[in-house]
């Protein structure tokens, strides 16, 4: 899910990193007032987790990757989607200076569709379901979803920089990812359920203000 660089024109490139710089201040406003000793150490940890998972990429015909996201299991975790403006934004920065991995110039797309998107639709998804499904189950359609809606976005954003017809990166994006996001449905909930049952102290959804 990773665009390269060359990929989208600068002019493109530009408006997402408008957005970028709007999501940023928003989420550091987040920080200071959410993340305290005890939840700073839990989100590094995820940001390596995603780190990790994001690196196993599927090649995906017309230059782009499939992989999985990890931007609805942040944001769940947290009750936040900010939270996983800044686990992706760090993550990947570090992806495109050291390995290569998407691009400077497209960070703030790659960052649209990981984490504020896929943020967005996990979280919002699962406190959707929570109350129907239960909390597991609704985690597992947001991730699931969340990473689906993602490689849309990117089979969209490819479509109006002209890349490639939108009528190629849809059944090539998202097909792959329907499939991708059945395992990170299962990581989500596993992961969740590990928190859950040995730190319900950090998840927030145990808070009682929360």
């Amino acid at each position: 899910m990773h665009i390269p660089n060359g990929f989208i024109p600068i002019t493109q490139c530009i408006v997402y990193y408008v957005i970028l710089i709007v999501a940023l201040y928003f989420s550091v406003r987040w920080a200071r007032n959410n993340l305290d000793e005890k939840r700073i150490p839990l989100l590094a940890v995820l940001a390596a987790g995603i780190f990790a998972i994001m690196s196993m990429n599927i090649p995906i015909p017309f230059g782009t990757s499939g992989h999985m996201v990890g931007g609805a299991l942040v944001a769940i975790v947290f009750l936040a989607p900010e939270a996983a403006v800044l686990v992706f934004t760090i993550v990947l920065l570090i992806q495109a200076l050291i390995f290569g991995d998407g691009g400077i110039t497209v960070l703030g797309a790659n960052v649209l569709n990981m984490a504020i998107i896929g943020g967005f639709v996990g979280l919002y998804t699962f406190k959707g379901l929570q109350g129907i499904v239960g909390k597991y189950p609704a985690a597992g359609v947001g991730a699931w979803l969340a990473t689906v809606i993602a490689a849309l976005a990117c089979a969209v954003e490819l479509a109006i920089a002209g890349t490639f017809p939108i009528t190629i990166g849809i059944p090539s994006m998202v097909l792959y990812h329907v499939f991708i996001g059945i395992i990170e449905a299962i990581l989500t909930v596993i992961v969740l359920a590990a928190l859950d049952k040995f730190r319900p102290d950090l998840l927030v959804w145990n808070r009682g203000d929360a």
